[in-house]
């Protein structure tokens, strides 16, 4: 049977329930009693719904990689990992929503649509700063590597992206590679990082962190099919607006390869009226939504592959249903 999303979601976070309620209250005292703006941001931004996905994956990897190598329980450094991500994470979306000019996200007012810009890019500078403070903290050589990394990694996905805008010979490889520096990068590193607090061998380490980047990748395509599938309403943003801004992701670069004409058209930067609809109408009938479904469907096949050397049991299951999860939303 078929479970709706958000149901399958509430099933997802059961086991780690408890431990994503630590760790928010943990996240408002990040802050502490710093600037007032700062503490109003933080408030914004750690209390702006969100799913905390990223946390609930990197409790559940950290459950069942400890329980393999026999830890009764979780760790201090596992807990602050949850948080360093999700204060990581945050950060970028604070940023992205300046460079991207945005005023809402999931429903509230962004940083720079209330305080305006110089705030949001210093409360995105404050997150990642302090997320650097907590991760040197961890006195673990391998983690700090992995993590540093990936705030190099988003800068240099945001840098790529901007450099091929309108790039009608971008090539699957380039679109996966920027999803992996967007997207999947920080899964990647973290779900390793979760085997590195388990005191996991290596194959364990590598295993989870295939299962971070593949489930990540898989959520970036799905997200980009969803740009092109989904209302207006749905997205909470006008649809096709990756391909508007000259953004090429998998379901237009399938495509691409299959119609001349929406090459002419991407390549003309939409100036005539009506080309935007024409050109989301050809990405469809050149089948770029069936191909980009099934790429979205192999990385979620690598990532469920990663999962077997763990223990079976509901932390396992959680992860499992994750990709599921990720597939459901273009279903």
């Amino acid at each position: 049977q078929v479970v709706p999303p958000a149901n399958l979601l509430n099933e997802i976070i059961a086991p780690v329930k408890a431990d994503v309620e630590q760790m928010n209250q943990n996240l408002k005292n990040v802050v502490g009693n710093r600037h007032p703006m700062l503490m109003a941001a933080a408030e914004q931004i750690f209390g702006a719904g969100g799913k905390k996905l990223r946390p609930v994956i990197i409790f559940l990897v950290a459950h069942c990689t400890a329980e393999r190598e026999g830890l009764k329980e979780l760790t201090e450094k596992h807990r602050r990992l949850a948080e360093i991500t999700e204060m990581i994470h945050t950060a970028s979306l604070v940023h992205d929503d300046v460079l991207d000019d945005c005023d809402i996200r999931r429903g509230k007012k962004t940083i720079n649509s209330m305080y305006g810009t110089r705030v949001a890019v210093l409360a995105g500078d404050f997150l990642f700063a302090q997320s650097s403070w907590f991760l040197a903290n961890l006195d673990n050589l391998e983690v700090i590597k992995l993590i540093s990394q990936v705030i190099a990694d988003f800068a240099n996905g945001e840098i790529s992206q901007a450099a091929s805008l309108f790039d009608t010979d971008i090539t699957l490889e380039q679109y996966l590679d920027k999803s992996f520096y967007k997207t999947a990068s920080l899964i990647a590193a973290s779900c390793r990082s979760a085997a590195v607090f388990s005191n996991s061998p290596e194959e364990v380490k590598a295993a989870m962190y295939a299962y971070g980047k593949h489930l990540g990748l898989a959520f970036q395509v799905v997200d980009d099919i969803l740009d092109f599938t989904q209302s207006t309403e749905q997205l909470g943003k006008p649809q096709g607006q990756d391909l508007a801004s000259g953004n090429l992701t998998a379901p237009a670069i399938f495509a691409l390869g299959r119609c001349p004409e929406l090459l002419d058209i991407i390549s003309s930067e939409f100036v005539e009226e009506g080309s935007l609809e024409r050109a989301l109408l050809l990405v469809r009938q050149a089948g770029g939504i069936e191909a980009a479904q099934q790429l979205a469907a192999q990385q979620a096949e690598l990532a469920l592959a990663a999962l077997e050397c763990l223990p079976e049991g509901p932390s396992k299951r959680s992860l499992s249903l994750m990709v599921e999860y990720v597939l459901e939303r273009i279903h």
